[in-house]
């Protein structure tokens, strides 16, 4: 949830022309267009401590608990390349202040719902704001910055989107067990408003760029409706099974959607996706590994809050702080990742990195009690983690620089997909244990969601193996 679309880079600075001198107020701007990115990924997963109080107060079924989680995720991912292009159209500024002036009000929206549909709708537009703040704040860092600068700046931003996703769950503990679910929400305007009147001042009134192309606001409609469709079929499986007419006419029109999305960016003038990137081997393992990993990541925290407060009764509180070992297992994978990627190849690490994530999966399946799922999903942290960092090394690392900027945002769509179907997954094979009558004393549910993630990391982990390049190929050329 750390690169989103960005721009080409521009050209170095002229010596001696002051206006081309760095700005002296670029560390304060990354600062603060860090902590605004850091504010829509804490949003992803802040919310699954409070999702068993959500049900309670609202009266919210399991169907509506998940769109909770998978309809921020599903506008953000659906919507964020067509933020991407309309930052290059319109200009990075005025869409960081429109995107953040957004995401407050709707977080307000959120915060105050005394229903499902007024909470749901705040959700989704939370996702439409992020959209149009995410990639406009990177292009702010990316413009800002030049040459090695340029490079540290996006070290401290990919370092803050990383911490982020776990960071979430201690901070919706925190807020849930003291001022109440609603602040998990509201918390976010104060912030906004800060932040909007901040950078209003502190960021440059770079001029409008000249307008070449338009927005593909029919794409990004396909794309997002195709992955809602499928969302909606995963939904409706937990309830009804797989074989009713339902659940098969929300598959079907999945798939006619996604056809027509792939129709339309093969046909546009200015398409959303350049789908022949898709194509190339080390994209599309950086792909199918940041979907997975994050897809698993998300079945994680959806699973283990219900487990921990609605089973073992712990408070929000302490299954909070029972989640800082799978925030440090993830740093410490992504960490080891970083360090033996150039020597054992992406290929190796990605298989073991899903394997061990699997392995960690497994631990809950098979043993109950509170150690077991606590050690289990560290474990299964600590694997994607490493998938984490395979995934963006591969895919960002083997294109040429001017496609550098729609590499990151494909990988990004994926990761934002990736949350939403994992939350979808997680809630139809979970449902027995999630909510309704004699949910509270089941834990077949959650046996059936840890193995079906496991399952989902060893086929996974299979079609790395496959389509990964080998080192040497992958060094000898970036198009392969």
């Amino acid at each position: 949830m750390s690169d989103n679309t960005a721009p080409a880079t521009a050209g170095p600075a002229t010596a001696g022309d002051p206006a081309e001198r760095p700005d002296p107020r670029r560390w304060r701007i990354l600062w603060l267009v860090g902590i605004a990115q850091l504010m829509l990924i804490l949003d992803v997963t802040v919310v699954a401590i409070a999702l068993p109080h959500l049900a309670t107060d609202l009266g919210l079924d399991r169907a509506t608990l998940t769109w909770v989680v998978s309809g921020y995720t599903l506008a953000f991912g659906g919507l964020l390349l067509l933020g991407g292009r309309a930052a290059d159209l319109f200009g990075a500024r005025r869409l960081v202040l429109l995107g953040l002036g957004l995401f407050a009000l709707a977080s307000l929206v959120a915060g105050l719902a005394s229903s499902g549909p007024m909470l749901l709708g705040g959700r989704l537009a939370q996702g439409l704001a992020a959209a149009i703040l995410s990639p406009a704040a990177l292009s702010v860092v990316v413009t800002t910055f030049e040459g090695d600068e340029r490079n540290r700046a996006l070290g401290i931003w990919s370092a803050l989107g990383g911490s982020g996703a776990a960071l979430g769950v201690l901070l919706g503990g925190v807020l849930t067990a003291g001022p109440g679910w609603p602040w998990v929400f509201i918390v976010n305007v104060p912030v906004g408003i800060v932040l909007l009147l901040t950078l209003r001042t502190h960021l440059p009134a770079h001029p409008r760029p000249a307008a070449g192309g338009r927005l593909d606001v029919l794409g990004a409609a396909l794309v997002t409706a195709a992955t809602g469709s499928l969302i909606y079929a995963l939904v409706q499986a937990g309830d009804g099974g797989w074989a009713t007419p339902t659940t098969a006419a929300f598959l079907l029109a999945a798939l006619v959607l996604y056809g027509g999305f792939v129709a339309r960016q093969l046909t546009a003038t200015s398409p959303l996706m350049d789908l022949r990137l898709l194509t190339r081997r080390p994209v599309a393992t950086g792909t199918v590994l940041i979907l997975v990993a994050t897809a698993l990541m998300i079945m994680v925290f959806f699973l283990g809050t219900f487990f921990l407060q609605h089973h073992q009764s712990y408070g929000p509180l302490v299954t909070g702080l029972l989640f800082l070992p799978v925030a440090i297992a993830t740093m410490v994978g992504a960490n080891v990742a970083g360090r033996v990627l150039g020597r054992v190849g992406p290929r190796l690490l990605g298989v073991v990195g899903l394997l061990v994530a699997a392995a960690g999966m497994s631990v809950p399946a098979m043993w109950e009690g509170t150690t077991a799922m606590v050690v289990g999903v560290s474990v299964a942290a600590a694997g994607t983690g490493i998938a984490f960092v395979v995934a963006s090394a591969t895919a960002l690392g083997q294109v040429e620089p001017q496609e550098a900027g729609l590499a990151s945002g494909i990988v990004s769509t994926f990761h934002e997909f990736g949350a939403s179907v994992g939350a979808a997954l997680a809630s139809s094979v979970a449902a027995a244990s999630l909510v309704g009558p004699g949910s509270g004393t089941s834990t077949v549910g959650f046996d059936r969601g840890f193995t079906t993630g496991a399952v989902i990391a060893v086929v996974a982990a299979l079609v790395t193996l496959v389509i990964t390049p080998s080192t040497r190929r992958v060094g000898a050329g970036r198009r392969r």
